[in-house]
C-alpha cells in the first residue's frame, strides 16, 4: 500500500469492498487513539458493539481494556487501538486468512502513520499476523520479540479474560512487563 495521510487512509477504506465483511458490515472500525501514540494495541476485529458505533473495544472486552490501561496509569487516549480486520466476522469468529490479508494492508498504513514503539497484540490472532503466524498465545504471550526497532509484546485477549478469570493474573503480569518497556523506551528518547 502506498504512503497515505490519515485523510487519504480513510477515503481509501470508505465503502471498502476488499473481502465479503463488507456484506453485513454496519462500520468500518478503523481504529482511534492518539495518531502518534508510543503504545499501539491490536486486537482481532470488531465485535456487535465495535460494529455498531464504529469505535474500537467498547463492549465490554473494551471497558476491560480501558480497565487494563488504566492500571499502568495510562489513559485510552494516549494509545491507539485497532484491529486486524476493520469489518466484523459474522457470529465474531476470528476472521480468515483472506479477510485478513485484504484489511492487513489498511493495518500497515496505520502503522506507518502513528510509528508506535510498542505493539501489544491482544490474542492469538493479532499475534499470528503481528508477532509469528506459528504463535501459541498460551506458550508465547508475555515474550517481547523486536521488529525493525519496535517493540511487539502479545498477551490475551481483554474478552479471554472475561471468559477465563483464571488468565488475568498473567494479563496483568504482561501489563506490568509493558509499563517497564514504555519507561524504559521514554527515558532513552
Amino acid at each position: 500500500m502506498a504512503r497515505y495521510d490519515w485523510k487519504e487512509l480513510y477515503d481509501s477504506m470508505d465503502g471498502c469492498t476488499k473481502c465479503r465483511l463488507c456484506e453485513q458490515r454496519n462500520s468500518i472500525v478503523i481504529g482511534e487513539g492518539d495518531p502518534s501514540a508510543d503504545i499501539m494495541f491490536v486486537g482481532e476485529g470488531p465485535g456487535r458493539d465495535e460494529d455498531l458505533s464504529g469505535r474500537p473495544f467498547v463492549g465490554p472486552a473494551g471497558k476491560l481494556l480501558d480497565k487494563m490501561i488504566e492500571a499502568i496509569n495510562l489513559k485510552r487516549e494516549e494509545v491507539y487501538i485497532a484491529n486486524i480486520v476493520k469489518c466484523r466476522p459474522p457470529n465474531n469468529r476470528a476472521p480468515e486468512l483472506s479477510e485478513a490479508e485484504a484489511c492487513l494492508p489498511y493495518l500497515r498504513a496505520q502503522f506507518a502513520l502513528i510509528r508506535p514503539k510498542i505493539i501489544v497484540c491482544l490474542g492469538a490472532t493479532a499475534a499470528k499476523y503481528i508477532y509469528d503466524e506459528n504463535v501459541k498465545i498460551t506458550r508465547d504471550r508475555g515474550i517481547w520479540k523486536e521488529n525493525k526497532g519496535i517493540w511487539i509484546l502479545p498477551t490475551y485477549h481483554p474478552a479471554a479474560l472475561l471468559r477465563d478469570e483464571s488468565k488475568k493474573r498473567e494479563s496483568w503480569e504482561d501489563m506490568k512487563k509493558l509499563r517497564q518497556k514504555y519507561d524504559d523506551i521514554s527515558q532513552k528518547a
